[in-house]
């Protein structure tokens, strides 16, 4: 196992649990859009991928109203949503020993850039990020993939072993994968046992614990 010189972590369902703010703004956007039949299953499932993605292949929204329903999510994410949110136990601790250890650590992360910034100041991590990688406003680079190559561009590195990808969805491992980089699976997250298995990530952590021993080796 190669010792992880840099560490690019997602962030919902990785670093911090969001359920209840994207659940609200979720549910705003479709009371603003007066939809009241979406299927209550899908709800989870939105966590993680793009915004437009998830209005569009999950709730099968039309191109003009995935662009209002964004709108709308926003408005209250924005306000209200983003807060309701806490890091999960361990994390805050990790970062800081991750970081008096030398590791260089980044967010990549398909949420919209200027909350993923918020929200890292606010709960006080963003002093060990280099940098924070997220979405344009508009969506249109909101692919994990995409997100990863232009945060290694910016960063100047090269695709390397000892760069590790840590997330919680199939997004997370196609994107580290693709841009030839380890990749480590987190379970706590929002992503799909099966699913995540199946992307065959480097390693799989079951917790924060599990997760903390494979990034220092």
């Amino acid at each position: 196992m190669a010792q992880f010189t840099h560490i690019i972590f997602d962030l919902d369902g990785t670093l911090t649990d969001n359920t209840q703010g994207i659940i609200n703004s979720l549910k705003y956007a479709f009371d603003r859009m007066q939809i009241d039949d979406y299927p209550e299953d899908k709800l989870n499932d939105f966590i993680g991928p793009p915004l437009q993605w998830g209005f569009s292949q999950l709730f099968g929204l039309s191109e003009r109203n995935t662009r209002l329903a964004v709108e709308f999510f926003r408005e209250y994410y924005s306000e209200n949503g983003w807060h309701q949110n806490v890091p999960y136990d361990g994390i805050p601790e990790m970062m800081a020993e991750l970081d008096r250890l030398g590791k260089r650590m980044y967010i990549a992360t398909s949420k919209f850039e200027k909350f993923a910034v918020r929200i890292m100041e606010h709960f006080e991590m963003d002093k060990y990020i280099l940098q924070v990688k997220g979405a344009d406003y508009k969506g249109e680079k909101a692919n994990k993939t995409q997100i990863i190559t232009d945060l290694l561009q910016m960063q100047q590195l090269a695709p390397s072993e000892e760069i590790v990808m840590v997330g919680d969805t199939l997004f997370d491992m196609e994107g580290g994968k693709q841009n030839g980089l380890s990749t480590i699976a987190v379970a706590y997250g929002f992503g799909k046992e099966h699913e995540l298995k199946a992307a065959q990530p480097d390693f799989y952590a079951e917790d924060v614990e599990e997760l903390y021993e494979l990034l220092i080796r």
